[in-house]
């Protein structure tokens, strides 16, 4: 049996599992709709929110691409966010990005071809921004910090959207939180938070 077609196999084994501990299992989960957190996160299959944050199915609204960015043009990304802010009023949105990022170290590295060079890009920019404090690094510390860089921009970019600020000028609205994640630790590290109450982001921790 080829190897994609095992994964049937496998979700009904996880699905039986799960029935077998709590037979109410699926059926509560179909109910339950009302998450408190949009997460934002990378692609990456490392750095899954439900399983960093030991979150159960349904606690957090989730998107995803390469190395958690928010760029203005994204309607996908805005959608999210709209939903999130308008239909769930989610009470906290989460950046949240990861050591070892591969769009983070493509932004380090030589430019690459086709539609994801333009979205590493992005990055660039936020490597530009800080370019002073990233070339007094050098290899796997540059490489962190920007990782870092990056997520704390991607906060300001949330804050900086129609959504958030009209949800806040109308005394509502989520908090955003900047985070990292450590792949190779399995810790969360808080960077930075953002409300209504703020004129600019407050750096809460730098992990270094």
């Amino acid at each position: 049996m080829p190897q994609i077609e095992r994964l049937f196999e496998r979700n009904r084994a996880w699905a039986d599992r799960l029935k077998e501990t709590d037979p109410d299992y699926f059926r509560n989960l179909a109910e339950r709709r009302k998450p408190e957190i949009l997460w934002i996160g990378c692609a990456d299959g490392r750095a899954l929110a439900d399983r960093v944050a030991d979150l159960p199915p349904g606690e957090a609204f989730v998107h995803r691409n390469i190395a958690n960015m928010v760029v203005p043009s994204d309607l996908n990304c805005l959608s999210v966010l709209q939903y999130a802010v308008e239909v769930l009023a989610v009470r906290h949105i989460v950046v949240c990005g990861h050591y070892g990022c591969g769009g983070v170290r493509a932004a380090l590295a030589e430019p690459l071809r086709g539609p994801i060079d333009g979205w590493v890009d992005r990055i660039r920019l936020v490597r530009r921004l800080h370019r002073a404090e990233l070339e007094s690094l050098e290899g796997e510390a540059r490489e962190r910090r920007l990782c870092e860089l990056n997520a704390i921009e991607q906060v300001r970019n949330v804050a900086d959207t129609t959504i958030v600020r009209d949800a806040w000028a109308a005394g509502a609205g989520p908090d955003v939180h900047g985070w990292i994640y450590g792949i190779d630790d399995g810790l969360l590290r808080p960077l930075c938070v953002r409300n209504r109450d703020d004129d600019d982001l407050r750096i809460v921790r730098d992990p270094g």
